[in-house]
């Protein structure tokens, strides 16, 4: 009531339209053989390879309290 409402900002621009084989740069990367390979898929590790590693860890530090 007391104060300006805040008004939506209006913007005055306009996209230009972007052409890849017109720029030098993407020509280049073309020619080179750059490419983004996202298809690329991370294999997951199996969970007994890890549950061995916490084993061996716990082993390695009982063998070290034992010692000391």
């Amino acid at each position: 009531m007391f104060m300006k409402r805040p008004r939506h900002r209006v913007f005055d621009y306009t996209p230009r339209y972007y052409d890849p084989d017109l720029d030098p740069k993407e020509r280049e990367k073309r020619r080179l053989g750059f490419s983004r390979n996202l298809s690329v898929k991370r294999k997951k590790r199996s969970p007994v390879i890890w549950i061995i590693l916490v084993i061996i860890i716990v082993y390695i530090i009982l063998k070290l309290n034992n010692i000391g």
